[in-house]
C-alpha cells in the first residue's frame, strides 16, 4: 500500500513508519519538525525512516492549507493516517492555540485531503475524551461528553468532524483512543522519560496526586500492531446500527471508534517501582497535587477492537519499562 503518515517523526508516527516499510509498504511522512520537545530527538527518528528505499518525508504543517491541499493533489494515498497534532494535556493550559491550530484546524485539512482524493483514513484519538467519566474500564459506548480538557476536547472534535465527512462523502475512517503509550523512543515529556531522566541524575521526580494515580499503560509495539491491523481493515457501515438506540462506538456511516491500551489498571507507584528495578537505584519523590486537566484513573475495554481485528495488547508494564530504560540509556550514552 501507498500510506501517508503525518506526524511521521513523532513518537508513534515513526515507530508505525518503521512496521510498514518493514512489511514492503510505501510510506509518505509529513511532519513540521516543531520544538515543542527537543527537535534532534526527532531528526534522529527521522533519520531512520529516510535511510529506507520506500519512505518519502515532506516538512509540512497539517495547518497549512495550501501546502496540504497541494501535497494530496500531487499525490494518491490507499490510507492516510493522522497521527499529527499538538499532544499534552498540562501544556494546552497554557497554549490553548496550538491545540485549536494542529488538532482542528490540521484534521480538517486532512479530511478534506481524503475527501477529495480518496484512500481511506485511520486517525489518532485520546483515552483523554473520558474526561470526567470514572466508571471502569472505559468503553466505546460511554458517553464522552464532559472533557476536562482542551486537549481532550480537541480529540472529540475529531472524532465527530470524522463521522460528518463520512456520513456525507462517505469517508471511511477509524478513530483510535490510545491510553498511555510507553517505550523506545519515546516524548521527553512522559512520564517514563522524565522519571528515567530524574532517577538516574539523582533527581527528584515530580509524581502528582500523591502517587494515587491509575494508567492503562500500553507498550509501543502492541498500539503499532493494533494500527496496522486498522489500516488492513477498513471501516465500513455497521448494519445493526439502530438511530432510535445509537451506539456511540459505530454509525451507519462508514465511521468507528476504538480503544488501543492493555486493559490492565498499574499503579503510578508500580510504574515507578519498575523503572527503580531495571535501574538499580531508589527514585525521590516530589509529592504534588493533582494538576489541573487530568484523571486519576483509565483503563481500556478493548473488546470492540479485538472482536474486529483479533488483536488485543498484552506487554506486561515491567516488560515494556526494561526495553524503554535500556534503550535510554544506550540512546544517551549513560550507564545505570
Amino acid at each position: 500500500m501507498r500510506i501517508l503518515v503525518t506526524g511521521a517523526a513523532g513518537f508513534i508516527g515513526s515507530t508505525l513508519s518503521n512496521r510498514l516499510l518493514a512489511r514492503g509498504d510505501e510510506v509518505i511522512g509529513v511532519d513540521n519538525l516543531n520544538d515543542y520537545y527537543d527537535p534532534t530527538l526527532k531528526e534522529a527518528r527521522l533519520a531512520r525512516l529516510q535511510a529506507q528505499a520506500r519512505f518519502g518525508f515532506r516538512r509540512l504543517d497539517i495547518a497549512d492549507r495550501e501546502g496540504m491541499a497541494a501535497l494530496f493533489a500531487a499525490e494518491r494515498f490507499d490510507c492516510v493516517v493522522n497521527l499529527a497534532a499538538q499532544a499534552g494535556v498540562r501544556y494546552s493550559l497554557v497554549n490553548p492555540h496550538a491545540y485549536v491550530d494542529a488538532n482542528v484546524t490540521g484534521f480538517l485539512n486532512v479530511l478534506e485531503g481524503v475527501r477529495h482524493h480518496g484512500g481511506h483514513l485511520v486517525f489518532a484519538s485520546s483515552s483523554s475524551v473520558y474526561g470526567g467519566n470514572t466508571r471502569l474500564p472505559f468503553s466505546e459506548k460511554d458517553s464522552v461528553d464532559h472533557p476536562v480538557s482542551l486537549y481532550a476536547a480537541t480529540k472529540r472534535a475529531n472524532e465527530l468532524m470524522a463521522h460528518s465527512y463520512s456520513h456525507l462523502f462517505g469517508v471511511r475512517a477509524t478513530g483510535l483512543r490510545f491510553f498511555t503509550v510507553y517505550g523506545p523512543w519515546g516524548r521527553p515529556d512522559m512520564a517514563l522519560f522524565l522519571f528515567t531522566k530524574g532517577i538516574l541524575a539523582g533527581e527528584p521526580i515530580p509524581v502528582f496526586n500523591e502517587g494515587k494515580m491509575v494508567r492503562d499503560f500500553t507498550y509501543i509495539d502492541d498500539i503499532v500492531e493494533g494500527v496496522v491491523r486498522v489500516i488492513d481493515s477498513p471501516a465500513a457501515s455497521d448494519p445493526s446500527w439502530n438511530s432510535d438506540a445509537p451506539s456511540p462506538a459505530t454509525s451507519r456511516a462508514p465511521w468507528r471508534i476504538f480503544n488501543i491500551g492493555n486493559n490492565k489498571r498499574v499503579e503510578l507507584m508500580r510504574y515507578i517501582r519498575a523503572i527503580e528495578k531495571v535501574l538499580g537505584r531508589q527514585a525521590k519523590l516530589n509529592l504534588l497535587p493533582m494538576q489541573a486537566g487530568d484523571v486519576q484513573a483509565t483503563e481500556a475495554d478493548t473488546s470492540l477492537l479485538s472482536a474486529a481485528v483479533g488483536f488485543k495488547p498484552d506487554t506486561p508494564v515491567e516488560e515494556g519499562v526494561r526495553r524503554f530504560v535500556e534503550w535510554y540509556c544506550d540512546y544517551y550514552k549513560v550507564s545505570r
